[in-house]
């Protein structure tokens, strides 16, 4: 008989062992993914302020400007989204930390530390700056909602939006208010998305990308100084740091003693993760609708471009419905985030200026004034597109006055930054100086030229 062993070895591993591998794996997958999703998550928390800010930059009169370079020149200036990234970074940075360390808006710092000469005459040019942009940009809102809806009437259209963003700024708490703000934000990526919906050499893009291509012409000139003025905005500024008290109040330092107090690394890299990002997400923006005008208009000689409406309904022949409605939706889009911004910004300089109580985070009857002056800006925009005043003209000289303007505020908030007795240990370092007063001083080239095209016969 023969002897069989007791215990037979298995060829193979036993089912519970392969299922215990597969479950390992799972596991794994499952930690990596939610590891993922986690980071994701904080990463979106972090932002805020600097998110919304660099997103309202690219305003209907902004998309306009852009669509313009890239009808004109093609790709010859898409290296400006680049390198005006830094630029406009470091000036928002600067912003937010003398809002973080002082708990103070940019205009109650301005009124503490210079004249009010200085004071009022910043925030008087700010003010009939933006009210200009608010009609340019409820304007191009109406033409690109009657590209999707071509019975809507204009007067209507311009009422409506006037009308949901005075609703959504005074009877919205400031907590929704800025989730709504962030959310929105977003629609920036319809630019990105409308470049994949047309043929672009990724050749040409990286030849033109990064590295400067000018003719020197006075008209190429005139467009990168608009281009600097639309991108680095003085109601930016304002904006960015009122905010930032805001997102403080927020938190409960609802006194500008607790604001004012100690502020920690953890607040400053919080803060410098979402202004980076803010404003890497505009000059993305940028970059695409560049790009796109590029690819498809100047390609097919169409460069008479003076609207994002029409750059819109230029793209629909030649790129097709997507690119078409995904351009036209950006514009109201960027239009209901920008024009808010504008209002507010405007509110806050005037406010503190007076010494008026202001901020989103109040009640109407705790600050008619402050959303008094919203109101009467967004009216004054409102009549703007009914006087007879043609919108590019308008759109021109809110660039002249923000031309105008930028370079003082400029000029201050590096002073103010680089200030050891206002910023303590939070000011500037040498570097972040340096690109500031190089920021300040391509502005003031800004304003010269301008000036100079305006007044200079035939520019």
């Amino acid at each position: 008989m023969e002897n069989k062993p007791l215990f037979q070895k298995t060829q193979t591993p036993p089912p519970t062992f392969e299922k215990t591998l597969l479950a390992g794996g799972g596991l794994a997958k499952k930690f990596l993914y939610t590891d993922s999703v986690k980071k994701a998550q904080d990463y979106w928390q972090m932002l805020g302020p600097g998110l919304t800010t660099g997103a309202a930059d690219d305003d209907p009169s902004g998309i306009a400007t852009y669509s313009q370079t890239g009808s004109q020149y093609g790709f010859s200036l898409l290296w400006l989204a680049a390198f005006t990234f830094p630029l406009m970074a470091v000036v928002q940075e600067m912003c937010a930390r003398i809002g973080l360390v002082t708990g103070r808006g940019l205009a109650g710092n301005i009124k503490r530390h210079y004249s009010k000469k200085v004071l009022y005459t910043v925030t008087a040019l700010l003010f009939f700056a933006n009210t200009f942009n608010i009609g340019a940009d409820l304007g191009a809102m109406a033409k690109a909602t009657q590209l999707l809806l071509p019975n809507f009437s204009f007067t209507l259209l311009i009422f409506f939006f006037a009308f949901l963003s005075l609703v959504l700024q005074i009877f919205t708490s400031y907590k929704d208010y800025a989730k709504y703000l962030k959310w929105l934000a977003l629609v920036l990526l319809s630019y990105v998305l409308t470049a994949f919906f047309v043929h672009i050499k990724a050749a040409d893009v990286l030849r033109y990308a990064f590295w400067p291509h000018l003719d020197f012409s006075k008209e190429q000139i005139f467009l990168i100084c608009g281009i600097l003025g639309t991108t680095i905005s003085p109601y930016l500024f304002f904006w960015q740091t009122s905010q930032e008290v805001e997102e403080q109040i927020l938190e409960g330092k609802t006194s500008i003693k607790l604001r004012a107090s100690e502020t920690t690394p953890q607040e400053i890299k919080k803060m410098r993760v979402d202004i980076w990002s803010g404003m890497f997400f505009s000059n993305l923006a940028m970059f695409f609708i560049i790009l796109t005008c590029g690819a498809v208009l100047f390609t097919h000689g169409i460069v008479n471009i003076q609207t994002a409406a029409q750059a819109a309904a230029a793209l629909r022949p030649l790129a097709g419905n997507y690119a078409f409605l995904l351009f036209a939706v950006g514009i109201i889009g960027v239009g209901m985030l920008g024009v808010p911004v504008l209002a507010g910004s405007a509110s806050y300089a005037l406010s503190e200026s007076f010494g008026w109580k202001q901020g989103l985070y109040r009640k109407l009857q705790q600050a008619y004034n402050f959303y008094g002056v919203i109101f009467v800006a967004m009216i004054l925009g409102l009549i703007l597109n009914f006087v007879g005043l043609d919108p590019i003209k308008a759109l021109i000289y809110s660039a002249v006055l923000n031309g105008l303007v930028a370079p003082v505020i400029l000029v201050l908030i590096v002073q103010m930054s680089d200030n050891k007795k206002i910023m303590s240990s939070h000011k500037n370092n040498p570097v972040l100086s340096a690109l500031g007063w190089i920021t300040a001083g391509l502005m003031i080239i800004v304003a010269v030229a301008t000036i100079a095209s305006l007044i200079v016969p035939g520019a």
